[in-house]
């Protein structure tokens, strides 16, 4: 057996600029590491992932407070990554960022994910960054694996290398970026309805990394559930201009038009938002409401179905269906 010196670094989109750290870390010291940042195309994504994950040794999982959080909804990428990762023995090694403890967050571990607190995990202080990562390095990776590896097939070769070169051509993450995901998380450990709270924290993520989309999106949200809806187009919009394709911050562009009654500008939202990403429930569902509120019933309805097909658990897609067809028949009346 011999040590292994490869990489596959899973995470959630939050975090990305802590997961561009620790490739930034390790690959300036010799690791082939694997991180996709958005340049797989949807129609190969999934093969591209599951086969790199199968060539590297090594599965490095970022942990944050929110991390963990949408690992109950259907189909979610970084509980199917850690799954198979898992069924695949490789070197599991949980970083724990921004005092993530895996106390808050036991509902989530549920199904295969329950064995993750059992991994030894490495503490992150962001304070330490350099000295922790030196120990991931020694102590974590520095193992002789009985592991079979599998080539990267000739067909995803291209993908994987264009992947590489564009997290490589992002800017060095510095620690006052690191400090930024910091605030993020702040941001949303704060309770649900102290919007004031959180916009606080994300526009201190914003002032730290000005090219932090998620947080624009964020604190979009935060700015529509208060009723600044001028403000959230703009946050949204802004999110938008730095990622494309960020499905979420077109979904939170269509909640604000809908509310403003701007329903062809709320459906173009809503249609880019699933054309992005297709398994995205929240945006079926607020394109069903902008329907409804066209008196398109029958749409609506297909759309709160949709939802629900992706998350049959999803309460607000029921209560939202059921008004819709309560329309519809009064409307046969």
């Amino acid at each position: 057996m011999q040590v292994e010196k490869t990489v596959f670094i899973s995470y959630r989109r939050t975090n990305a600029m802590t997961a561009r750290a620790v490739y930034q870390h390790l690959t300036a010291h010799g690791y082939d590491c694997f991180l996709d940042f958005e340049s797989i195309d949807s129609g190969s994504f999934e093969r591209i992932i599951l086969n790199q994950i199968l060539a590297k040794a090594h599965f490095v999982v970022i942990l944050t407070p929110s991390a963990l959080e949408r690992c109950t909804e259907p189909g979610d990428w970084l509980r199917r990554e850690i799954e198979y990762a898992l069924d695949n023995g490789r070197n599991i090694v949980p970083l724990m960022f921004d005092g993530f403890s895996y106390r808050d967050v036991q509902k989530y571990l549920t199904g295969k994910l329950d064995v993750l607190p059992q991994y030894n995990a490495l503490e992150i202080p962001s304070a330490y960054f350099e000295e922790a990562m030196a120990r991931l390095e020694n102590r974590f990776l520095n193992k002789s694996l009985d592991v079979i590896l599998r080539p990267t097939p000739n067909a995803d070769k291209q993908a994987v290398a264009e992947a590489k070169a564009e997290v490589e051509q992002q800017p060095t993450v510095t620690k006052k970026r690191l400090s930024a995901e910091e605030w993020f998380e702040c941001g949303n450990n704060r309770a649900a309805d102290d919007y004031d709270g959180q916009i606080a924290d994300y526009t201190e993520a914003i002032r730290l990394n000005p090219q932090y989309a998620i947080a624009y999106k964020n604190r979009a949200t935060a700015l529509n559930k208060k009723g600044d809806i001028e403000g959230a187009i703009a946050d949204a919009n802004e999110a938008i201009r730095i990622n494309s394709k960020l499905a979420d911050a077109y979904n939170e562009l269509a909640i604000a038009h809908n509310s403003k009654g701007h329903y062809y500008s709320a459906l173009a939202d809503s249609n880019i938002a699933i054309r992005i990403n297709p398994k995205l429930a929240d945006a079926y569902i607020n394109r069903g409401v902008t329907l409804y509120n066209q008196q398109e019933y029958k749409s609506a309805i297909a759309d709160f179905e949709a939802a629900l097909r992706i998350d049959p658990n999803y309460a607000n897609a029921k209560e939202w269906l059921e008004v819709a067809r309560k329309a519809k028949a009064n409307q046969r009346k």
